[in-house]
């Protein structure tokens, strides 16, 4: 278009508002995709003038190059909204082999002139809520005139696209395609409606089973394909190239507009390769107040046109402000705080979450974001929070939503993983293209040490939507869970080859590379995520493990102390505690009881979130208090009593500990029993610590002198390098199953196994009091 934005003209019985990009005939307004809209104001800018086909098409679609089709479509669409040939009147002008003239006579408003209109008493318009009651029509036969000139031009609009769609057959979507939603184009100069209207509308289509709308992901990624920033504003012609890159079948754009105090607002859907009209759909609000069910009204009407059935928009169609919000401009916080999360800002998403929640209190949706952002965080308490108020607010949402409140709240706050992973199977079934149940899925399934199951929801997730970053990241784990190294890294080349790379990419890469025994390749990784702010903390309690691992526990204190330093200083009080209380484990595991115990107690004073409960709990049994470490584990199970982690894992686990310390293996044995359904699971998002309940049921048996059994548990552990990682216990058990095949007198193995152990602790601390003993045993063989 030309630079010109401005301007009023008026022909015939219409009014053509450039600002505004209306189109009125007798003040009633008429929709016209953007597009349309901008050939008929080229072409009444230039009125009984010629204007080229070039010279349309370099003004309407300047910089892009398009079929001369797309311009035949305008015109057809203008004719029919003006009524051409309506009392054999005609306004737009074909001139064979050349272009297109405009013949009515156009008078161009002065600012002047509008302002004296303006100022005069206007005749009363029909509005939605008016016009279905006609006890208000009979009061008032100058609203009746309007009222029926109002219907007359909306029939008229309504003849011209049914007529549009009945030549053209335009074939409705099926429930493989996939839709790009397009920024809406805002004309009422009122900054609250940009973003928020997408936003809005993306949520309430996000109700149907049957349209899929291309990823914000998905979005991104095909921008920098365009080499256009990320975040770039989606305009209908934008949004058309990122459909025709991604293969999407059609592009769904709006726009907003203000006719005095009402709005009006238009949807269309067009087919993006050859730009033909698959449905379109208007509404009105009488105030700003009622902008938001006007779109709620108007997608559910786009919703059937595009082809789902009236039975699946009927049961799944709840009311856009209950969806969200009934504040738009808390909507728009929102809407900020996902498009910021989108493009990888962290804090600013954090900041418009809790903006969202100022300005409505009652913000559902705006709680389960920060609750998940806090998870994603490793601040499990902060998350608990903000998730349970969502819970609480679960009413006022959509059935989708309901959905997912309720199995992010069973996953991350009640952690009952069984009823989480049922409720996530049956969400799947009713949205089955939704790449973040089949993730959420993959977490689930880990927790239940179910690692193939957890790799095919991965796989599952990347393939609906293969630009979401974190979804590498997490099959990355997934594939070293079960020992296959190659594809782990493969999977981190291919995030690259993206364009998705991210430090817990990275991260991810240092652990899969110590499986490998690639000590400069976790030494490379190590650096690349230690330069990104806010990983430092991850990064080096990663180091940290590792060290204790080798036994240099010297340096594992120095990495740990360092970590929880840039936890502290970035306010993640309870990861800060998590790194003192894991470390408080490490110590007691080779003997230093008197640090141990220290350690376990200050991280306890730093929180009471249940990771820290229970691993300074099973230090606490380790090192003798067991009356302590009982107290903290009957706690545990009062205020997570359906948590399945507290339940058959750190529960029995701490039970043990305090067992063996007093000597009664018998009953460390039976308190593990519990753990035998999910003793393979995760206990922690973060912190490595799997596979305990495994590890103390084997010192359990080597207690009671049974040696094979206890050869069968740590074998466990050592079979499992992928799933232990760098954690302690995968050191330890080579050494543990040499003491066990002593006990079964195969010497040779028992020699193999305590050689593998001393090889791993070569430069470990001379001090440590396992490894004196290691040593000396190992002297008598």
């Amino acid at each position: 278009m030309a630079n010109e934005s401005n301007g009023l003209y008026e022909f015939g019985p219409f009014r053509l508002d450039a600002g505004q990009r209306l189109l009125l005939r007798d003040d009633c307004p008429i929709p016209l995709q953007p597009k349309a809209f901008e050939t008929l104001l080229v072409l009444v800018r230039n009125s009984e003038k010629v204007v080229l086909k070039d010279e349309l098409l370099n003004a309407v679609w300047a910089d892009t190059f398009v079929q001369e089709s797309n311009l035949t479509q305008n015109i057809f669409v203008l004719r029919k909204a003006l009524g051409d040939n309506d009392g054999g009147r005609r306004y737009i002008i074909t001139v064979p082999g050349r272009g297109y003239r405009f013949a009515e006579k156009v008078r161009t408003i002065t600012e002047t002139e509008e302002a004296a209109r303006q100022d005069q008493p206007q005749p009363v318009r029909a509005a939605q809520s008016l016009a279905d009651d006609p006890r208000v029509a009979s009061k008032n036969r100058q609203f009746r005139r309007a009222w029926i000139t109002a219907s007359l031009a909306v029939l008229l609009v309504a003849l011209a696209v049914f007529g549009y769609l009945h030549f053209h057959r335009s074939p409705k979507l099926t429930d493989k395609d996939t839709i790009v939603l397009a920024d809406f184009a805002n004309t009422t100069g009122d900054p609250v409606f940009d973003g928020t209207m997408r936003q809005g509308l993306s949520i309430q289509l996000e109700q149907s089973p049957f349209l899929n709308l291309l990823s914000d992901q998905r979005i991104e990624q095909t921008l920098l394909l365009m080499a256009r920033p990320k975040g770039t504003h989606l305009t209908a012609e934008v949004a058309r190239e990122v459909c025709q890159r991604s293969g999407s079948a059609a592009v769904l754009s709006g726009y907003i507009a203000q006719v005095g105090t009402r709005y009006l607002l238009t949807l269309y859907a067009a087919n993006c390769s050859n730009g033909d009209q698959l449905a379109s759909a208007q509404a009105q609000a009488n105030d700003k107040n009622h902008v938001l069910d006007a779109l709620g009204t108007m997608t559910t009407e786009i919703r059937g046109k595009l082809g789902e059935s009236l039975a699946s928009v009927q049961k799944l169609d709840t009311p856009l402000e209950n969806v969200t919000t009934p504040s738009l401009e808390a909507l728009q916080a929102y809407s900020l705080g996902h498009q910021a999360e989108i493009l990888g800002h962290a804090s600013e998403a954090t900041s418009f979450y809790e903006r969202a929640i100022a300005l409505d209190p009652n913000f559902a949706t705006a709680y389960e974001g920060l609750g998940i952002f806090y998870f994603n965080a490793d601040e499990i308490s902060r998350a608990t929070e903000n998730l349970q108020k969502a819970y609480q607010l679960r009413e006022r949402v959509s059935e989708r939503e309901k959905l997912g409140i309720a199995l992010v709240y069973s996953t991350v706050v009640t952690r009952d993983f069984e009823a989480s992973r049922a409720s996530d199977l049956l969400f799947t079934r009713i949205y089955p293209r939704d790449w973040r149940a089949f993730s959420n899925l993959a977490t689930i399934d880990s927790y239940l040490g179910r690692y193939d199951e957890a790799l095919a929801a991965s796989q599952q997730a990347l393939t609906l939507n293969p630009a979401a970053g974190m979804t590498y990241s997490n099959l990355m784990i997934d594939y070293m869970y079960v020992n296959r190294l190659p594809q782990a890294v493969a999977i981190a080349s291919e995030a690259k080859a993206r364009n998705l790379d991210s430090p817990y990419l990275h991260g991810n890469l240092y652990l899969v590379d110590f499986v490998a025994h690639d000590t400069a390749g976790m030494e490379r990784e190590a650096a690349d995520t230690m330069s990104k702010p806010g990983m430092e903390d991850l990064v080096l309690t990663f180091e940290s493990d590792t060290a204790a691992y080798g036994g240099q526990f010297a340096l594992a204190r120095q990495l740990t102390g360092r970590a929880a330093d840039y936890a502290l200083r970035a306010g993640k009080k309870e990861t800060t505690a998590e790194y003192q209380a894991e470390a408080s484990v490490r110590e007691a595991l080779v003997g230093n009881l008197t640090l141990a115990s220290q350690q376990a107690k200050e991280a306890l004073k730093l929180s009471d979130g249940r990771e820290v409960v229970a691993m300074a709990a099973i230090t606490l049994g380790l090192t003798g208090d067991s009356a302590q470490a009982t107290r903290l584990s009957d706690d545990l199970g009062k205020r997570f009593p359906e948590d399945t982690v507290v339940r058959y894992n750190s529960a029995p686990a701490i039970r043990a500990a305090a067992a063996l310390r007093r000597g009664e293996a018998e009953h460390a044995i039976d308190a593990l029993a519990a753990s035998l359904p999910y003793e393979t699971g995760q206990t922690s998002q973060d912190i490595a610590f799997a596979l305990y309940p495994i590890y103390l049921r084997g010192e359990a048996y080597l207690t009671n002198r049974q040696g094979p059994a206890a050869v069968a548990e740590f074998q466990k552990i050592i079979d499992r390098p992928g799933l232990v990682e760098n954690e302690l216990i995968g050191a330890l058990a080579h050494l543990e199953i040499g003491r066990a095949y002593l006990m079964t007198h195969e010497a040779s193995k028992a020699k193999a196994a305590y050689g593998d152990f001393l090889g791993l602790w070569k430069d470990a601390d001379p001090d440590l009091p396992i490894l004196r003993q290691a040593r000396s045993e190992f002297a008598k063989k």
